[in-house]
């Protein structure tokens, strides 16, 4: 159900930056064969200045997606920033006549409107409770206001695995975790899915639904995927390995 991008360090390797920090220096490759280059999207810590210049406004790790040519910092933040085109993981605090106020682990509560699903009209919208799950994309942010959530692909204009989630089990988790999990190089929730089946929407805000056939399977997984933080492939392979043998 989680969308995976491939991720990938700077072409010369990690690039660590500090606030304030223009860009691209030498060695970030964010502006090599420009004039034929695709567009680039900035995500989170990075800011586009007036002289075309782009500055770091926070400390952490360059980082760059093939797919769709984004570039953004990755840090172990405490507090989630939201940044359009993230999915999240949130829980409906509010509802109003055009919207559900979903706390995602913001300063302010995002807003979902109720015709921001596959389908959804005027006289066909969705009835999710207070304190249901959801598994949104984020459409606009800016931090002087709410950011804005769909449920929906807008390419494909198709759910895609948005919408509420029922059933399963949450988690909280770093936010550098979460954003390791969508890497197809992370090797636990392979490793797992070799010998338990679930299924799993990872919210970049550090928020992890997880849901499987029995819950001894569920607590089993959400452990495993809270102790992998630190770990190295053979460390996880073991891991996983003892946790399995203990069913």
């Amino acid at each position: 159900m989680a969308s995976i991008a491939a991720e990938q360090e700077t072409p010369a390797g990690p690039q660590i930056v500090l606030p304030g920090d223009l860009l691209p220096s030498s060695d970030s490759g964010l502006l090599d064969d420009a004039p034929a280059a695709p567009v680039i999207k900035l995500g989170p810590g990075l800011q586009p200045m007036d002289d075309d210049t782009i500055i770091a406004v926070k400390a952490g790790t360059l980082k760059h997606a093939a797919v769709g040519n984004r570039w953004w910092i990755e840090s172990n933040q405490r507090r989630y920033v939201a940044a359009p085109g993230e999915s999240v993981v949130g829980v409906v605090v509010g509802k109003t006549v055009d919207h559900y106020k979903i706390d995602i682990g913001t300063a302010q509560p995002a807003l979902l409107g109720v015709l921001a699903f596959e389908g959804a009209s005027k006289r066909n919208k969705p009835d999710i409770k207070i304190g249901a799950l959801v598994y949104c994309r984020v459409s606009l942010a800016n931090k002087d206001m709410e950011a804005e959530l769909e449920c929906f692909n807008p390419t494909t204009g198709k759910a895609d695995g948005y919408g509420e989630l029922k059933s399963g089990f949450v988690i909280k988790t770093s936010l550098g975790l979460a954003r390791r999990l969508l890497d197809p190089k992370t090797l636990i929730l392979r490793l797992l899915g070799q010998h338990v089946p679930f299924e799993t929407a990872i919210g970049m805000n550090g928020k992890i639904w997880i849901n499987s056939t029995s819950p001894k399977h569920t607590i089993l997984i959400c452990n495993a995927i809270k102790n992998s933080e630190y770990l190295n492939a053979q460390e996880c392979t073991t891991m996983v390995k003892s946790l399995i043998e203990r069913l």
